[in-house]
């Protein structure tokens, strides 16, 4: 699994012109499915996201957690995360899940956050097309891949 994180201030997704979810200050969590994730990955990734260090304390030092500053989650899966553009100019997407695989993966890791973080998770709208509002905070974004655990 491959996430990319963004603090926020606030953020909201958009389907047909109707909002469908959005959040106060938290993250941001962008959610990319890959073939061979499993459970190990939800449960590894679920806990290094809610125990991420990147909220300012009252020093001005990003040392809180989500579940420090009472944060919000908002995931949306995107497959496009497991792009592949080591040939040509057109990404390859044969490492992304395929939705029989990736849905059960993305409502899984959803129900994880939601202990591990011990909060709601709004979330998008699995395979729609998806318009993302967002006021980043800081700016602070971090990638973290389940397989590299870096």
């Amino acid at each position: 699994m491959r996430v990319v994180i963004q603090r926020v201030k606030e953020a909201s997704v958009t389907v047909d012109a109707k909002t469908i979810s959005e959040i106060q200050e938290g993250f941001l969590i962008l959610l990319g499915i890959e073939t061979d994730d499993t459970e190990e990955d939800i449960f590894w990734l679920s806990k290094k996201i809610v125990q991420l260090r990147v909220f300012s304390d009252d020093n001005g030092a990003m040392n809180q957690s989500l579940m420090d500053v009472n944060g919000s989650l908002l995931v949306v899966s995107q497959f496009t995360l497991h792009a592949s553009t080591k040939k040509g100019n057109r990404p390859s997407f044969i490492k992304a899940a395929r939705p029989e695989q990736a849905i059960p993966l993305y409502e899984r890791f959803i129900s994880q956050l939601e202990t591990d973080g011990g909060c709601n998770v709004a979330t998008g709208q699995f395979g729609a097309m998806m318009e993302i509002s967002l006021i980043n905070d800081g700016p602070v974004t971090i990638i973290i891949d389940s397989k590299n655990r870096e």
